[in-house]
């Protein structure tokens, strides 16, 4: 059972391929959806996977490194070394995504059903975020009173205007996504301020016309080097998540799944003989593990030999 739930935001610094495999459509390799509502999506496996990976090379890949496997599980378990791992990862859900806008470059858009749920995942973190639903019209939007991304009374996103909505704004929710998606680090705190000011509320099927219809689709080949054209069937098309896409998943701690505590590496409590006390900061200490040696920045997803997948990280918040 886990004990310890904490949000961790990722921002897509370059373009994101969370593949899905083939499929039969004009796309070949498709990324992650949600079934029911076809939101992009990032499997928490894939998550874990790569950040169990991005941790091992960082301690140097050691042949038995005993604190990644009590964190992350075994890799290759022999006999009875078998054990469940204390970290878990939620599938990472869509939050913002960032849309070309004739005022201020890109605005980031979000929704109703998106802001929703992201309220209710964060009561299981205990992560204060007030939202109420604010009434979208159809065709209209609903933006913050210091908007950058308005022109006059409407904003205009790819080729589409709307009209935004009078006497409505989302001034709070706007800096207050932005104070948790950024951290205090003074090189990004443009991106912070400009958050605030370019979050565009839509309605929900807006919202996902744009997430479907709008993500990157690029054309890849492969060149034969005897005649310089391509492959006979070496075209393909791919899918991404354009950069500065923003998601979340929840980062879940549990205590360490081993009888002893010298089987439990640096995360034992020996001094601590409450059960419960023990479980908790055990669990803590798997979140500080994690916080601690997951680099600000990592590759997840696809072709990261051609500079795909570079995501920033957010620190988990009150785990030192």
């Amino acid at each position: 059972m886990f004990l310890k739930a904490k949000p961790m935001f990722l921002i897509a610094e370059t373009s994101l391929h969370p593949g899905s495999g083939s499929d039969l459509g004009v796309v070949d390799l498709p990324i992650q959806r949600e079934r029911h509502t076809n939101f992009p999506k990032i499997e928490g496996s894939g998550i874990k996977g790569s950040i169990r990976e991005t941790i091992r090379e960082k301690r140097g890949y050691k042949n038995k490194d005993k604190d990644l496997e009590l964190a992350f599980g075994p890799e290759n378990p022999q006999g009875d070394e078998g054990h469940a791992g204390a970290l878990g990862f939620t599938d990472a859900r869509i939050l913002l995504f960032p849309v070309k806008s004739v005022q201020g470059v890109f605005a980031w858009i979000t929704c109703n059903e998106v802001l929703n749920r992201f309220r209710k995942d964060m009561e299981m973190t205990k992560t204060n975020f007030n939202f109420n639903t604010v009434t979208v019209d159809e065709g209209k939007c609903v933006v913050s009173g210091s908007s950058k991304v308005k022109v006059g009374e409407q904003v205009l996103l790819e080729e589409y205007t709307f009209d935004i909505e009078k006497q409505k704004n989302i001034d709070q929710i706007s800096k207050d996504i932005a104070n948790m998606v950024f951290d205090d680090n003074k090189n990004i705190e443009y991106f912070k301020n400009k958050m605030t000011n370019s979050i565009v509320l839509l309605t929900d099927d807006d919202f996902k016309d744009f997430v479907t219809m709008s993500t990157e689709v690029i054309a890849r080949t492969n060149i034969d080097p005897v005649t310089g054209t391509v492959r006979e069937g070496a075209l393909w098309y791919e899918e991404y998540l354009p950069p500065d896409t923003v998601m979340y998943t929840l980062v879940l701690a549990s205590p360490i799944f081993q009888k002893k505590d010298d089987d439990k590496g640096s995360f034992q409590q020996k001094n601590i003989t409450d059960l419960k006390q023990k479980a908790e900061k055990e669990a803590e200490e798997v979140l500080k593990f994690l916080n601690n040696n997951l680099p600000d920045i990592f590759q997840l997803g696809g072709n990261a030999t051609i500079g795909k997948g570079l995501v920033r990280r957010t620190k988990l918040q009150g785990v030192n």
